[in-house]
This record gives C-alpha cells, sequence and structure tokens, in this order.
C-alpha cells in the first residue's frame, strides 16, 4: 500500500463512509480450513453470533429451588430470553413473557429473619413471604416506586416514589409521605410587610377588624390543599435547582433518613455530540458531558428528622477543603450513620461515623495516596447486629478487607498478602464473608469464604479461570458463571462447600465456534527496563514463522487481559489466532496501570501516561526480537481506547521500535476527556500543564515515521470523535503522509455492527500485511 498523503486520506475517508469493505483479506492457510472453520474476519468479527451469549443476570429463586438467568440458548433463541434451571438437575426451561414477570427474581431488602424480603418490579413495590412461598403486591400505581427498605422489626417497608420517601405499614396501617421535598428556593414573607406602608396599613386592620384578629375557621373541606404551617404532615424540604437527590437510606426505626445530594456547579460546559445518521434525516446533537477540570458537581450528605423535618448537613470538619461527601449506611441499631467522603483532588478516602441523635461526626478511617485512591477501596458497610464496619483498603498496596468498631480506634486487616480482593459481602445470614480474589494466581479470579474475625478463610471454588459466583438464598448453592481462557462463562451450580463437584447448566456457544481449536494463550514474564517482570498473553505462529510480532494494548488503562479466564477481548483473541496462523508473534501485555497487581503498579502512571506504560510495550517488542526471532524492523502495535492512545504515544515517540500501528478510538489530548477518570490521574489540565502536555500523543504528532491507521466512530460517547477531528488536522498542518483515518458514522465507543468490526479489522490486517511481512 503507497504511502497515503493528506488528499489520499481524504479519499480513504470517503470510502470509509460507503463501507467498503477492503477485499477478503485475512483468510487462513488450507491448514486451520481442515476443521471445517472459516478463519476470516468476516466470520470472527460477527462475535456473539458466533461465540454464543453468555448467561448473565443470574438470581436465585427466593426459595432457592431454581436459578433464573437471561440467556441466548445456540439455535433457539436470536435475542436475549429468561430462563430457569432446577436446582434438583434437569435441563434449563425458557419462560414465556408471563412467567418471567410472575416469577423472575428480583433484588431486595431481607428481613433479619429471612423470613420477609421487599422488593420494587417494573415501578411497583412487593414483598415475598418465605414461609408461604408468595410473593405479595404492596402498590399499583402509575408512578415509579423504588429504593425499597424494610424497618428493623420487619413491620413497614419504606419506598421512594416522586422524589419523596413513603412509609406503608404492612398489618394494615396508612400509607405515610415521610418527606415533602420541593424544587426551588423557600417561600418568603413579602418584603416591607411588617415595616414602613404595609406595616402601618397591616397594623392598622388588625386594629379595626374583629374579622382579621379573629378569622372564622375555614369550610369542612377534606380535599383541601395542606398549608405551610399544618404540622401534621413533613415538613417541606428544599431543593434548589441545580440540587438532586441520588440516594435515601432510612433509619431502622424510620425516623431519620440519609441522604445524598448532588449539586451541579453554574457556568458548566457540557459537550454535544453530532449524531450523524438519524431517523429524521436532521444531524442531532445530544449533551454528552463535560471536559476534565470544567466544573463539576459536588455531593454532601444530611440527616433528615422524619418527625420535625430538621435537616442537618454532616460535617466532616475539613474545612474549605473541596471533597465529595456521600450516604452509605445505617447500622443495626440505627444509632449511627456511615458516610464516606472522597478529595476532589482524589488523594483521600475517608470513613466517619455519625451518631444519632447529637449528630456529632468522627472519622473511623482515611486512606491517602499520593498518586489516587483506586476504586478497590470504595466497599464499606455495617456487620449485622454490630457496630463495626468492614471495608475495603489498599492501605498496605494491595486491596484487602478491614474492620473498624464505630467509636473508632485502630482498623484491623482481616486478609493480607500479595493479592487483591475485589469485592466482599456478608453470606445471607450473615455469619461470614464472601469475596473474590486472585490469591491462588494473578490471571484466575476465586470465590472464598472466611469467618468475621478472618479465620477460616476457604476456597471454595477450582479450576483454572474466573469464577463469578452468586449465593442462594438458604447458602447451600453457589451458581458459578465460569470461564477458561478459551471458552466463553457458562453457568455452573455447585453445592456451597470446598471441592464439591459442579454441574453444568448452559452451553452457550455455537457448533461453528466449536470446530476450532481455539488456544490458552501461554502466560509470560516480560522483564521491563526498570526490572519489573509484565505479565503478557504470547500467541506463537501456528506454523512457519514471518518474522513480524505485533504488540495489541488493551484498553481501559486500568484492566487485566494477560488472565486464564475469556477474554474481554473476545474478537482481538480470535483475530491474534488469524495472525498466528499467518506466522505473526502476538504479545498481549499487563503494562503498568493494569489491574490485579497492587496499588504501585496501578499509580505507575501518575502525571504521565505514556510513560512506563508505554515503556512496557517497547520493552515488550525488544523481548520479542530477542527470544522470539521477530525481525526488529517488521514489529507492529495496535489497540482501542487506551489502547489506541498508547499506539499513538508509540508511533510518534518510538518510531525506530514500531513499523505500524493502528490506533482504533484514541485519546489524542486528555485535556479533552472525562475529569473523574482524568484528574485523578493527571490532575487539572489548568493545574498541571506539564503532565497533560507530556502524556498527550497530539504534541509528538511530529515523531510519526511509520505506517498509521486511526479509527474512529463518529457517535463515540466516550472518546469523542472530536478526538480524531483535532489530530488529524494537526497530521495536515505537520505534513504528514503515511496515515490512514477511517470513521464509523453509526458506531458509539464500543462498536455494535459486524459489518463495522470485520471493515476495522481488515483494514488493520492489510495495514499488518503491507509492512509487516
Amino acid at each position: 500500500m503507497r504511502p497515503l498523503t493528506a488528499a489520499t486520506a481524504t479519499l480513504a475517508l470517503s470510502i470509509a463512509f460507503a463501507g467498503h469493505l477492503l477485499g477478503q483479506g485475512g483468510r487462513p492457510p488450507a491448514s486451520s480450513a481442515s476443521s471445517g472453520f472459516d478463519l476470516s474476519i468476516d466470520n470472527i468479527m460477527r462475535g456473539p453470533e458466533l461465540y454464543g451469549t453468555a448467561p448473565h443476570l443470574v438470581r436465585f429463586s427466593d426459595d432457592s429451588r431454581y436459578v433464573y438467568f437471561r440467556w441466548r440458548k445456540p439455535g433457539v433463541d436470536t435475542v436475549d430470553a429468561s430462563y430457569r434451571a432446577a436446582v434438583a438437575g434437569g435441563e434449563p426451561e425458557r419462560l414465556s413473557s408471563i412467567a418471567e414477570d410472575t416469577l423472575y427474581p428480583q433484588p431486595g431488602r431481607w428481613s433479619r429473619d429471612r423470613r420477609t424480603k421487599a422488593f420494587a418490579h417494573r415501578g411497583d413495590v412487593y414483598l415475598w413471604d418465605a414461609a408461604a412461598g408468595q410473593r405479595r403486591r404492596l402498590t399499583d400505581t402509575p408512578a415509579t416506586e423504588g429504593n425499597v427498605r424494610l424497618s428493623a422489626d420487619a413491620r413497614t417497608v419504606f419506598f421512594v416514589r416522586d422524589n419523596n420517601m413513603y412509609g406503608l405499614a404492612l398489618d394494615g396501617g396508612p400509607l405515610r409521605q415521610l418527606t415533602d421535598v420541593r424544587r426551588g428556593a423557600p417561600p418568603r414573607p413579602p418584603a416591607g410587610d411588617s415595616a414602613g406602608q404595609r406595616g402601618f396599613l397591616r397594623a392598622e386592620q388588625r386594629r379595626l377588624f374583629e374579622f382579621i384578629r379573629r378569622p372564622p375557621p375555614p369550610p369542612d373541606n377534606p380535599f383541601a390543599a395542606r398549608s405551610e404551617s399544618d404540622t401534621a404532615g413533613p415538613r417541606p424540604f428544599y431543593l434548589g435547582e441545580n440540587q438532586a437527590i441520588q440516594s435515601w437510606e432510612v433509619s431502622p426505626d424510620g425516623r431519620y433518613l440519609l441522604m445524598t445530594v448532588s449539586e451541579r456547579r453554574e457556568g458548566a460546559l457540557v459537550q454535544v455530540m453530532p449524531v450523524w445518521v438519524t431517523a429524521s434525516g436532521y444531524l442531532e446533537t445530544p449533551r454528552n458531558r463535560a471536559k476534565v477540570g470544567d466544573e463539576q458537581a459536588t455531593t454532601r450528605a444530611a440527616i433528615l428528622e422524619v418527625l420535625t423535618g430538621a435537616l442537618t448537613w454532616v460535617d466532616p470538619g475539613l474545612g474549605a477543603r473541596p471533597v465529595d461527601v456521600s450516604g452509605v449506611a445505617w447500622s443495626g441499631t440505627g444509632a449511627h450513620a456511615l458516610v464516606r467522603g472522597r478529595a476532589k483532588d482524589f488523594t483521600d478516602r475517608w470513613l466517619w461515623v455519625v451518631d444519632v441523635p447529637g449528630f456529632t461526626t468522627r472519622q473511623v478511617d482515611l486512606l491517602h495516596d499520593s498518586a489516587w485512591v483506586g476504586s478497590l477501596s470504595d466497599v464499606a458497610r455495617w456487620l449485622p447486629e454490630s457496630e463495626t464496619i468492614y471495608f475495603t483498603s489498599e492501605a498496605s498496596g494491595w486491596a484487602h478487607v478491614y474492620t473498624v468498631p464505630a467509636a473508632g480506634g485502630e482498623p484491623r486487616p482481616l486478609t493480607r498478602g500479595a493479592w487483591e480482593v475485589q469485592d466482599v459481602e456478608l453470606s445471607p445470614d450473615g455469619r461470614r464473608f464472601y469475596f473474590q480474589s486472585n490469591e491462588p494466581h494473578r490471571g484466575e479470579h476465586h470465590f472464598f469464604a472466611m469467618g468475621l474475625d478472618g479465620t477460616g478463610k476457604v476456597q471454595l471454588t477450582s479450576g483454572e479461570g474466573r469464577h463469578e459466583v452468586v449465593v442462594s438464598p438458604d447458602d447451600r448453592w453457589l451458581a458459578i458463571l465460569y470461564s477458561p481462557a478459551n471458552h466463553p462463562p457458562e453457568l455452573y451450580l455447585q453445592p456451597n462447600r470446598a471441592g464439591a463437584p459442579r454441574r453444568q447448566v448452559t452451553e452457550s456457544t455455537t457448533e461453528d465456534f466449536r470446530r476450532y481449536a481455539w488456544r490458552v494463550p501461554e502466560l509470560v514474564l516480560g522483564p521491563a527496563r526498570d526490572g519489573a517482570q509484565v505479565p503478557a498473553r504470547l500467541y506463537r505462529p501456528a506454523g512457519r514463522p514471518n518474522g513480524a510480532g505485533v504488540i495489541f494494548v488493551h484498553g481501559a488503562g486500568y484492566l487485566q487481559n494477560a488472565h486464564r479466564w475469556w477474554s474481554d477481548y473476545a474478537r482481538e483473541y480470535m483475530f491474534h489466532h488469524l495472525l498466528a496462523e499467518r506466522g505473526y508473534v502476538v504479545l498481549d501485555m499487563d503494562y503498568r496501570a493494569s489491574a490485579g497487581l497492587g496499588r504501585d503498579w496501578r499509580t505507575a502512571i501518575y502525571r504521565h501516561m505514556g510513560g512506563k506504560d508505554l515503556d512496557d510495550n517497547v520493552d515488550g517488542a525488544r523481548w520479542l526480537v530477542r527470544t522470539q526471532g521477530v525481525d526488529s524492523a517488521r514489529v507492529g502495535i495496535y489497540g482501542g481506547s487506551y489502547g489506541g492512545f498508547i499506539t499513538l504515544m508509540a508511533m510518534f515517540t518510538a518510531p525506530e521500535v514500531f513499523r505500524a500501528g493502528a490506533a482504533l478510538r484514541p485519546v489524542t489530548d486528555w485535556a479533552h476527556y472525562s475529569h473523574g477518570y482524568t484528574a485523578a490521574i493527571l490532575n487539572e489540565p489548568q493545574q498541571d500543564t506539564v503532565a497533560y502536555r507530556r502524556s498527550s500523543p497530539i504534541y509528538f504528532a511530529e515523531g510519526l515515521r511509520g505506517a498509521l491507521l486511526i479509527a474512529h466512530g463518529m457517535v463515540d460517547d466516550n472518546v469523542n470523535f472530536q478526538d480524531a477531528v483535532r489530530l488529524v488536522q494537526r497530521l495536515i498542518e505537520l505534513r504528514k503522509e503515511n496515515w490512514e483515518l477511517a470513521v464509523y458514522p453509526v458506531e458509539p465507543h464500543g462498536f455494535r455492527l459486524p459489518a463495522s468490526w470485520a471493515d476495522e479489522y481488515k483494514r488493520i490486517f492489510r495495514l499488518f500485511e503491507t509492512h509487516l511481512r
């Protein structure tokens, strides 16, 4: 393929608009076709149409007799359908739409004795009676009801309707509106009514007329609106025009509400996202998001006393320091509210306890990080029947489980080691912890049980891969979504004990997919220049090597892909088989900032994205040259989103290493990305210009020497299409010629149409075939 000038890039643009496919490139040699499987780009880019749709939305019935799930059974369903499988055995049963509406279990809140569960379904409130095995409908209204809770004595159901909290007594008592939230400023008496001319007239009217001093009672009208002075109902609480209630938590006795209120800042600009292909034929411009560093919303926590309407804003005592504060939950006795805070600069996460009544606030945990506090430190809940909090923290450098009393004190670690706890929850009876972790191997996820004091830890799942587990309400069964590296997740049922046999419930893959011998990628460790060992997946050539190598860069930054389970990048996984059949060596690295390797690995990119994370990929390319027989002049690189960003940085700043690269939906300038992700890593652009300039590819575009493909969806709601447009203009002004832009008019960040996937990957394959073979 000849180098593209700016003019020919415009031609490529028009070709992409027309949806032109670049021939039938990418077909395998005859050896792979002998299995009857068509390892072509058109076939593998069908995605779930080929490898199937795994079971999802897995839930046990409230009586633990069935497991329900959404699924597309191969050869039966063309869209997701609802199924259930009996725990006792048998084939999955497809539910009718009526059965789905009446039987599919809904998440809710159980009573302490596990006899009653309250939940919302299709906007109404229901109650599950475990003893009777029946559900009871409590509301039937056009309004949407949700956020359902049970009181501690299980005699009252609380729920939210039209931005207000209600309480319904289950013994037949009346429905009570507990709050009166209104929009706008509170009413004020007319100005000047008590002074001046108006004050004089009012005083004279009262002095002259008995009718004014003692007005007659109003007629008895049961439908009359309640006045502001009526103390029988809830006191009004006024929300500002820019405020919204994000969450409610009612205390166990129903006396208090713990609220999180967000407030949108005035003056914030919101990016619009043009939609080019519409049903109306007109260009549409929906609002998308603000950019990093612009005015951001703030959250505050408040406690509302239901009886008096008194509102107390939680004051953590941080003075003027910008911080977001949110309510979490009430203790079992209702004597304490748990509140979480996060500094606007992302360096601190606090846990506070608020005593009620009295509303004194004390800090029970502070996690400080000189870079930014990670998301694995977000779990915080109360132990049942206890004034003790359990939470996750990276205080040791790895995410682990801790407890701390409501009265304060030194947090106590319950898990330890160079591994991570991904999530933690209580068993249905509240007597032990369940959690996911990668303790056995960083490339596996397993399910563990552990006592509330940290003793008796036991691994409940087995087998290489990932195990996502749902526990039955009676605590006797595990529903496991399990996948190894070469097969999508399937649903299994297993008794809730270590070493118990598991029964496979589903098979989601198509017969066509099963014709090919999909490999388990080899896990290797590549040495980095600073001595670190970088985990990676290695795909060796299936036949004769062609001397070329390809580096694949996963997206999301904080994500793991060098592991032993089915990849989130399933199409890329299959594409790497195609490359291997063509003689390429492919390396897929968990570079610095990837998930699963602790705090130091995660924060290695602080203030410099495209620093150590890029170094790891460059060192990976050099490792391929040293150990895998790859020609140093024939190494390519590609990836999407964050992987597209790294690809650009590689092509612009390490052109001597990479001859060709495909940057898919890439971030080109971090000052134009979203706030929550970017500001945590790079601070704000107006405050840390150095971090943004050394991390943004657009400032290094003059370094381009190799062949570059940029591919971007025009309705990308994550990395806006503007990123690609701005970089294209920069390349034109720099008079660079060896680049190509392919655009996809109807695609968001994650492509949806198989034709778009196929077009994109044929371009990638042709890029590599032209410049690396």
